[in-house]
């Protein structure tokens, strides 16, 4: 089988698995982008309890994908749940901590200006803090999502989504004409929905980070 026999036969669950694995990952996102953001506002003013939550996230970091998974294969079944539940607890350390490194680095004179006015503190937040913070804030959510492209790929072992189907399926046929096919198509794809995220965060950072502060 040549490459071209290969992906007339192939390509329509090769798309849909790129399709897949680029929603899992935004989703993911997402998600972690929401609790972490929420978790480091909550958390950002007293050293003690961020600490704490730091500790509690760089854990999911410290197991490994494969073991979280199984891990959840046994409470969430096989298929998008454990692997949607994986990539977001994942992606959670860099989010949480740029949140609180970015909200703790606002200039103290700017917010005490911002009080003066008589701005209360959510209000504050929401005007002046958070937007400040933000660039650092999109740098956490950029780091979180590029590191779960390819964890994701991984999430095939439980039957999830995306493109770790196509690598797997190419090891479990070494030594068929299209296996080779498979793995390399399968580890193209992973390539390309991280680039295409990079490409996304860059256009989101022009888009939603003031000329100023990109200066």
């Amino acid at each position: 089988m040549d490459y071209s026999e290969y992906w007339s036969y192939y390509h329509d669950d090769l798309i849909s698995q790129f399709g897949q694995h680029l929603a899992v990952v935004l989703v993911a996102t997402l998600l972690g982008a929401i609790i972490g953001t929420t978790a480091g506002i909550a958390v950002y003013r007293a050293p003690r309890a961020s600490e704490v939550v730091l500790k509690a996230c760089g854990v999911f970091l410290t197991v490994p994908s494969l073991a979280l998974y199984v891990l959840l294969l046994g409470v969430l079944g096989l298929g998008w749940p454990p692997v949607l539940t994986a990539l977001t607890l994942y992606s959670l350390l860099p989010i949480v901590q740029n949140t609180i490194v970015g909200l703790r680095g606002v200039d103290a004179t700017t917010v005490e200006a911002a009080a003066g006015i008589g701005m209360g503190r959510g209000w504050r937040l929401a005007r002046v803090e958070f937007p400040m913070a933000w660039p650092v804030i999109l740098a956490g959510i950029r780091v979180g999502a590029l590191l779960l492209v390819s964890t994701a790929a991984i999430g095939a072992i439980v039957r999830g989504p995306g493109l770790g189907n196509a690598i797997y399926n190419g090891l479990n046929r070494i030594g068929t004409p299209s296996a080779l096919y498979s793995a390399l198509t399968g580890m193209a794809g992973v390539v390309i929905v991280g680039l295409l995220l990079n490409g996304a965060f860059f256009v989101l950072a022009k888009l939603t980070i003031s000329r100023g502060l990109r200066d």
